[in-house]
């Protein structure tokens, strides 16, 4: 193994590797959040924190590690990030409520926050000026392919070995990701040592809890004024924390305004946030549609997802030159129009009583869409940053990028939940007419009251959990099922339109935004030298 230390390739390997992982769960969870509902008896809000937790936590530290890796070492801080997130991994596993779940998920975001931002660091001190763009633009394809394979690798987890094998899988892969780090990878430092923004670190955390505590649970408090109170104070952290990283600015910031005086970076990091909110958005309603509306198992839910995902495989390797060729703007902005154009048809195939393969042509122009993104959109966003600032570049980008999953998250549970509450009692209200008069009162009521503790929406949940009165006769009873259920399905189909319009409508602005990307000969990977000569002596 020793002739291997320090190939670049193999370094690339083993980072993407960790990134893979950590990346993984951020999907996979999607498709296990039906069966994770009825095993630990929880509600779709208590769960949807499962998924929150480990975004919020990662989103708000990886600037600091990204730091913290320019001080000790990015080999050293990849390493703990790895070790730390397979321990969590089986704390995760092991889980036997909520509690205990979104505890270790919390643990899990520490690590990813730990391992992430190094990724990025040790390939641009790793690989030479000539072969960056193309080993940025890998490290980007597997971003997009581990984001859509989630829910394949989940669904057949979960329908072969259960949920909590989404997490117990990443132990053997973080043992050799470990054996890979400490054997392959070099320590690259760049001989410039940080001192780390601890306020700066304080108002950026506050912020995203307040935003991702409000946004997850307005629908359980009704919205009222403490969750809005607490949407303001996040608008007063953020205009706290500009301001105080403005003072910041001839020191040692926690966020370096001069990263965004390259027109490219600041409008790739814009584009991320965009492209984060239509993938959470994407995954989040389908996964719940194709298993609690149509009653697909988890891996078959799982395998709808495929095709899409083979296809964002295939094409991701060849983004990247097709980018050097007719310039990463315009397959940016090809891949971000496919991918809004594939959601906005699966929300017009999305129905009651839908086989698998309908979806398939929304589903596989979503993938070509994907294929075409994450690549070219890195390496443009990269392409300029000196080595120096690359621990900083990369903290600060994947930051943004996870914000936009918090906020996808958050906001897309949050009209899922307040449409889905809405949509039920319309629909219980129409079909209780079908029912007589002396239970139609309890059944409209049933739904109207379907809010309150959180909405219910696993597998088991297309009842909506009622029960007919004791001593109703059989056949009643199963009307009365019956028509709840039918109230579910159809109330859950109406509320996709709403709920896939807001990640829609965040693509296509990414997309359009794409036009302020400046087209430059050194936005080539093949004029790669001559930019990173010029940024080195910069």
């Amino acid at each position: 193994m020793k002739r291997w230390r320090g190939n670049p390739w193999a370094v690339l390997l083993t980072l993407s590797l960790g990134f893979f992982m950590s990346l993984l769960d951020l999907t996979a969870v999607n498709v296990a959040i039906p069966s994770m509902i009825d095993d630990l008896d929880a509600s779709l809000d208590r769960v949807l924190w499962v998924i929150n937790i480990y975004i919020l936590v990662l989103a708000a530290l990886l600037i600091t590690f990204g730091r913290l890796g320019d001080v000790h070492g990015p080999r050293t801080m990849f390493i703990g990030g790895v070790a730390l997130f397979t321990v969590a991994s089986v704390l995760c596993g092991l889980s036997q409520d909520p509690a205990q779940l979104i505890a270790a998920r919390a643990m899990q975001g520490l690590g990813a926050a730990a391992l992430t931002p190094q990724t990025m660091t040790i390939i641009i001190g790793t690989f030479p000026a000539e072969r960056r763009g193309t080993a940025l633009g890998v490290w980007g394809a597997v971003a997009g392919v581990a984001t859509i394979a989630g829910p394949t690798i989940g669904g057949f987890l979960v329908s072969t070995a259960g949920w909590r094998w989404i997490f117990f899988v990443n132990v053997p892969l973080g043992a050799i990701v470990l054996a890979m780090a400490v054997t392959l990878v070099p320590d690259v430092r760049h001989g410039t040592r940080h001192k780390l923004d601890v306020p700066g670190v304080l108002l950026a955390t506050a912020t995203l809890a307040c935003l991702t505590f409000a946004l997850t649970e307005g629908q359980r408090y009704h919205w009222n004024a403490g969750i809005w109170a607490l949407l303001g104070g996040a608008a007063l952290l953020l205009v706290g924390f500009l301001v105080h990283q403005r003072t910041r600015q001839g020191g040692e910031p926690l966020l370096p305004f001069v990263l965004f005086r390259d027109r490219n970076y600041a409008v790739m990091s814009f584009v991320s946030a965009t492209v984060q909110v239509g993938m959470i958005g994407l995954f989040l309603p389908v996964m719940i549609y194709l298993q609690s509306v149509l009653g697909f198992s988890a891996l078959k839910a799982g395998l709808v997802m495929a095709p899409a995902m083979v296809v964002s495989a295939v094409l991701s390797p060849f983004s990247g030159r097709m980018a050097d060729r007719v310039g990463g703007q315009y397959v940016l902005m090809t891949g971000l129009s496919l991918f809004a154009a594939g959601m906005a048809w699966l929300t017009w195939v999305t129905g009651v009583g839908r086989a698998w393969w309908e979806f398939q042509p929304a589903l596989i122009v979503a993938g070509v869409g994907i294929g075409c993104v994450f690549g070219p959109m890195v390496t443009v966003a990269m392409y300029n940053v000196e080595p120096k600032m690359a621990g900083a570049a990369s903290g600060v980008l994947n930051t943004i990028r996870q914000i936009g999953t918090v906020i996808g998250s958050a906001a897309v549970g949050a009209v899922l939940q307040n449409r889905l509450a809405s949509s039920l009692q319309n629909e219980a209200a129409d079909r209780a007419a079908g029912l007589p008069a002396g239970v139609r009162g309890q059944f409209v009521t049933g739904f109207d009251n379907a809010a309150k503790g959180g909405l219910e929406v696993g597998a088991g949940q297309t009842g909506a959990t009622l029960r007919p009165p004791p001593g109703t006769p059989a056949s009643l009873a199963h009307h009365i099922q019956q028509a709840a259920a039918s109230v579910f399905e159809h109330g859950f189909v109406h509320t996709m339109r709403p709920t896939l319009a807001l990640p829609i409508a965040a693509i296509t602005v990414g997309a359009v935004s794409c036009l302020l990307v400046r087209c430059r000969q050194d936005d080539s990977p093949r004029k790669a030298p001559a930019a990173a000569e010029a940024g080195t002596s910069a």
